[in-house]
């Protein structure tokens, strides 16, 4: 299986080398479908500050450049991270000694991470200077999309009967809404090969909206419906493949 994998990835690889050589990417501006993958490493602000701290983002990105080196296309993140700033969500179910028991008496492990994912439209322009090659340059993105995160309880040696089931979603904080995002970054794309990559400043903002109706850690307390202001601003780097369409071939004929 593993031999079969590297086989093919080694294939994908020469296959994108041929069809970039048939491209003068050097003089052309190319109009090309274009996959990517990326990470992104982000701090929060706003209202997600008080929640969480550093957020990472891994996602894939899909779209289409022209030949007037304008981009427009779709992109889906998955976010995790682990420090929580919620003050103790589960001081209710701590005993006397600050321990969390399971259902036979015995000191139980709880981890609490940040969970999210968003899925966006984006649209760009990619600005030739500094550049080897007029498909490379300065890259400017816009976009709007869908946020949904909420924190996550995971007892993995352990069942605690107070946080299990849909007893968590009292604890998860589940919120969703709209996010806007912004890009502004280096593009490059090889004129030869498969080296082709960009990475820059990126920013997105949500307005978002608590979708549980009570929180159990703080139940005398209504949950805000009110919109918040979810910032995170970071780095974002990714790699990405030009699929070009092969040329024709030339015949003559004497």
């Amino acid at each position: 299986m593993k031999n079969n994998f590297c086989l093919c990835v080694i294939l994908t690889l020469l296959l994108v080398n041929q069809l970039n050589a048939q491209r003068n990417v050097t003089d052309s501006i190319i109009s090309t479908p274009i996959l990517g993958a990326h990470y992104g490493a982000n701090w929060t602000q706003g209202d997600l500050a008080d929640r969480f701290g550093y957020l990472n983002h891994i996602g894939l990105m899909t779209g289409y450049k022209t030949s007037k080196n304008w981009f427009w296309g779709i992109d889906a993140n998955f976010l995790f991270g682990s420090k929580i700033r919620i003050p103790d969500v589960l001081a209710n179910v701590r005993d006397s000694k600050g321990n969390i028991t399971d259902q036979n008496g015995d000191i139980a492990q709880v981890n609490l991470t940040s969970r999210g994912f968003n899925v966006n439209l984006t649209a760009g322009k990619l600005i030739p200077v500094l550049s080897p090659n007029v498909n490379s340059g300065i890259l400017v993105q816009a976009g709007i999309g869908y946020l949904a995160y909420k924190l996550r309880l995971e007892t993995p040696f352990h069942v605690v009967p107070q946080i299990e089931l849909d007893y968590r979603k009292g604890y998860d904080r589940l919120t969703n809404g709209i996010n806007i995002h912004q890009f502004i970054g280096y593009q490059f794309m090889a004129s030869k090969g498969f080296v082709n990559f960009y990475g820059g400043f990126y920013a997105q903002e949500g307005f978002t909206k608590n979708q549980r109706s009570l929180f159990f850690d703080t139940p005398d307390s209504p949950v805000s419906k009110k919109t918040r202001l979810d910032v995170q601003i970071g780095l974002r780097v990714g790699w990405i493949i030009p699929v070009y369409r092969r040329l024709p071939k030339a015949f003559y004929v004497d």
